[in-house]
């Protein structure tokens, strides 16, 4: 199976930057489209940006502006970049993929472990 790892995360004041990695630990997989998501203390959670294997990009309004999602030329790792961070910006933050085994034709999605990002006041 995929294992997703995520790290990068950390406490930091409002204003401060962070960026988020999230590696494949198999080389033999193919991942299609890349994700980040979040979930605040009480809350659901919510998608914040994704990448597909082609570049395209999408963000929640939250984050536009403020976030910044890309991947690797091998597509195994994708990076958030968040700028002007702000205290409702402090959750747990997941990688998730969507990809296959080389040689598999179906597809399935992937989810790391999660890593914190706590932004104060």
């Amino acid at each position: 199976q995929v294992l997703l790892v995520e790290s990068g995360g950390g406490s930091v004041q409002a204003g401060g930057s962070l960026r988020l990695s999230c590696a494949a630990s198999r080389n033999d997989f193919i991942i299609n489209t890349m994700a980040w998501y979040r979930q605040a203390p009480g809350k659901q959670r919510v998608l914040v940006a994704t990448i597909t294997s082609g570049g395209s990009t999408t963000y929640a309004d939250s984050v536009k502006g403020r976030f910044t999602i890309s991947r690797d030329n091998a597509g195994n790792t994708v990076y958030l970049q968040m700028e002007s961070l702000k205290p409702e910006d402090t959750a747990v933050y997941y990688c998730a993929a969507n990809g296959r085994r080389a040689g598999v034709m179906i597809t399935r999605d992937y989810w790391g472990r999660g890593t914190q990002v706590t932004v104060s006041s």
